[in-house]
């Protein structure tokens, strides 16, 4: 590997955390406004609650498990409702599809309708196995302590500091996975990359699933051009795109909370992801 290229993809990892820190500032400023009524929705209705996180998840952007991380983490949704949230969230996937047209841009319909069925399903049956957690159905107030401090101080950290302190820790994970990334993928050379992948298709959902667990919008980008490019059939795109829920992930790791918890989310996201990926390849191919 030269300086050139290494300057080279610390200089892309720097530009797509810059543009990653960008959005989700601007998301969790918006989010600011709304969070309360999403969290108050899903804690009137939590029975079904993972249904309404599925549909939530389908939103094509990093900014949904992000959210749906921070309600899980303020005890104000289950277990199984970010579950569902994490295996039907889509990060950049279905925008990356539709910009490429092709004869495979028509499977985004499945894709979505897939991760919509599998994150109600695999959610729902999440809480009916774990039956006791603890959940705040106290009025969520977006902040804990606010009620301590002036009321325009906390409408001012509210909406601008908490999304700021938020996005610039989240840059600090990204640049660093991106980092990694880029100089693995720079060592390896994409080309090779694709060519064990074809070489080992029936690996190929497992190999996928384990890219979805990097917690970053590069790897599901990685996987919808392995895909669009012939590399990989659709069972396995279907495999890694379950697993992956972009920063949302990041967000529950960085939080050092519940590692009992983490761990059951990402064990749950992988079988999941595994399972369906050699399902659908072992029934329309690999």
């Amino acid at each position: 590997m030269t300086w050139e290229l290494a300057l080279d993809i610390f200089l892309d990892a720097l530009k797509d955390s810059a543009l990653v820190f960008a959005f989700v500032f601007v998301i969790h400023v918006i989010i600011s406004f709304f969070e309360n009524k999403m969290a108050s929705v899903l804690i009137k209705h939590q029975k079904i609650a993972p249904l309404f996180g599925s549909i939530f998840g389908l939103i094509p952007q990093c900014g949904t498990s992000v959210l749906g991380a921070d309600l899980f983490l303020k005890r104000h949704i289950t277990i199984g409702t970010l579950c569902a949230i994490f295996l039907s969230c889509s990060d950049e996937s279905f925008i990356v599809l539709l910009a490429h047209p092709s004869d495979k841009t028509i499977m985004v319909l499945p894709l979505i309708a897939y991760k919509l069925v599998i994150g109600f399903v695999i959610g729902f049956a999440l809480d009916l196995i774990i039956r006791k957690q603890e959940i705040n159905k106290e009025e969520y107030v977006g902040e804990e302590h606010c009620h301590e401090h002036h009321h325009e101080n906390t409408k001012l950290h509210q909406h601008l500091v908490h999304p700021l302190l938020h996005a610039l820790e989240l840059f600090a994970y990204v640049l660093a996975i991106n980092l990694i990334l880029g100089f693995i993928i720079g060592f390896v050379g994409e080309e090779n990359f694709a060519n064990f992948i074809i070489s080992n298709k029936y690996l190929s959902p497992l190999f996928c699933s384990i890219i979805g667990l990097i917690p970053n919008c590069a790897s599901s980008v990685l996987l919808c051009e392995l895909f669009i490019d012939g590399n990989i059939a659709f069972g396995s795109l279907l495999a890694g795109l379950l697993v992956n829920a972009g920063l949302g992930l990041m967000v529950l790791l960085k939080s050092k909370g519940n590692l009992k918890n983490i761990l059951i989310i990402v064990c749950t996201l992988f079988i999941t992801g595994v399972l369906f990926g050699y399902l659908h390849s072992l029934i329309f191919g690999f």
